[in-house]
Parts: structure tokens; sequence; C-alpha cells
């Protein structure tokens, strides 16, 4: 009888140690999705704010002759065409 008890003892315990290992492999896989969004949310925003600063830089260091039409380079038009 003894060693009946005892096997169900191990056996409890055996479920309760796997039942640990699972939240533990939750809790650290839900630990890494955490880390990455917040990851990738910092990476997000130091785009749009990089964006932002140049933008605002190159708005406040325009020429006079930023406000012409002919200010922009003009592409070329024949290139690849097979002329």
């Amino acid at each position: 009888m003894s060693t009946e008890t005892q096997a169900v003892a191990e056996e409890k315990l055996a479920q309760v140690e796997q039942a640990n290992a699972e939240q533990i492999c939750e809790h650290k896989t839900l630990r890494v999705i955490g880390w990455f969004s917040a990851g990738m949310a910092v990476a997000t925003l130091g785009i749009y704010l990089g964006y932002e600063l140049r933008s605002r830089y190159k708005f406040r260091h325009r020429t006079p002759y930023d406000f012409y039409s002919s200010a922009e380079p003009q592409a070329a038009s024949d290139f690849g065409v097979g002329i």
C-alpha cells in the first residue's frame, strides 16, 4: 500500500512540476514578446522623430532659390527610351 501511495505522490509531484515548467515557459514567451513590442515602438518613434527633425531643419535652411519652380533637379526624360 505504501508503494501505491508513493507512486501517486510522485505522479502528482510530476504534474505540479510540469505545470510550473509550462508557466515559466509561458512567462518567458510573454516577456520576449513584450520586449520586442517595446523595441519596435522605440524604433518607430525614433524614425518618426528623425523625419520630423530633418524636415524642420531642411525647412529652416532653405534658400531664396528654393521658391523658384526650376529649383528641383529635372529628371532626364530620354534615359531608357531607346534613343
